[in-house]
């Protein structure tokens, strides 16, 4: 009788680590999202269209990683209502060439991501939403100081914060 309670002791605390360990993994990935689009960010900051390249595709990696199935309900509609513009921004990043149309189709993932970011939690950090009234367009930062990604070093600060997310 000892031998059963303990067993199913055991095997009700290896589910429970089963179901933590894939709930923080599915985290993990939504989380690293975030940090995927600030690296497309820091590229277009430096002018540096490869790495952008690179780094959209290293977003596009990540979000087919996301099981969408393992979020919240919440969560769940709000990446499956973009997670295809999301798609499509990244893959336009990825195949330009020109500087210029990588920051267009930025702008576009800016404003699809900040919606993601309204809706799901992707860090216990602030995520500040900043706008360029040159561009008119805006863009996400881990920092509360203005990094332009749209001019690079020819207007980098151009622009201020608008809001912040917590």
């Amino acid at each position: 009788m000892k031998k059963m309670i303990l067993f199913a002791a055991l095997m009700a605390v290896t589910f429970n680590i089963a179901i933590f360990a894939q709930q923080t993994a599915n985290s993990t990935s939504i989380g690293k999202l975030l940090y995927n689009y600030y690296d497309i960010k820091n590229a277009l900051i430096i002018s540096n269209g490869n790495e952008a390249k690179n780094f959209a595709d290293n977003f596009l990696k990540t979000i087919n990683d996301v099981d969408a199935q393992a979020l919240s309900t919440a969560d769940k509609e709000a990446f499956i209502s973009l997670v295809d513009k999301l798609k499509a921004d990244a893959q336009h990043i990825s195949e330009s060439k020109s500087l210029a149309q990588q920051r267009d189709h930025f702008s576009n993932l800016s404003l699809n991501f900040y919606q993601l970011a309204h809706s799901i939690k992707l860090s216990d950090e602030k995520i500040y939403y900043d706008y360029c009234p040159m561009k008119k367009s805006y863009w996400l930062s881990a920092d509360a100081s203005i990094k332009n990604p749209y001019y690079g070093k020819a207007m980098l600060t151009c622009g201020k914060v608008i809001e912040t997310i917590k």
